[in-house]
């Protein structure tokens, strides 16, 4: 018997704005160092709360977004900004423990 086996997407099972929130804090933990990571996840959050409706909110085209959230992407500072916000979150800075 051959088994069956699906590409993971963590997109599919962000269902709650809990949900959201604490996969964001937990990547943004394990990133540290890592901006690339940071943007996967942000990618993550958008294809979960539909990025034709995040295009519409910060007004760049779903394709730019896509493009952006890549892991070959390089977004700006203001595409990071514009995308969180639209998104309902707020970024800020915390002192290093």
């Amino acid at each position: 018997m051959a088994i069956s086996i699906t590409r993971w997407d963590s997109a599919e099972h962000l269902k709650t704005e809990e949900d959201i929130q604490l996969y964001l804090e937990a990547c943004l933990e394990e990133a540290e160092d890592d901006p690339a990571l940071i943007i996967h996840a942000l990618g993550v959050v958008a294809r979960a709360k539909n990025m034709s409706q995040l295009s519409r909110d910060t007004g760049l085209s779903r394709e730019g977004l896509y493009k952006a959230l890549s892991p070959d992407g390089n977004p700006t500072f203001s595409t990071i900004a514009e995308v969180t916000k639209a998104l309902g979150f707020k970024l800020t800075i915390q002192p290093t423990p």
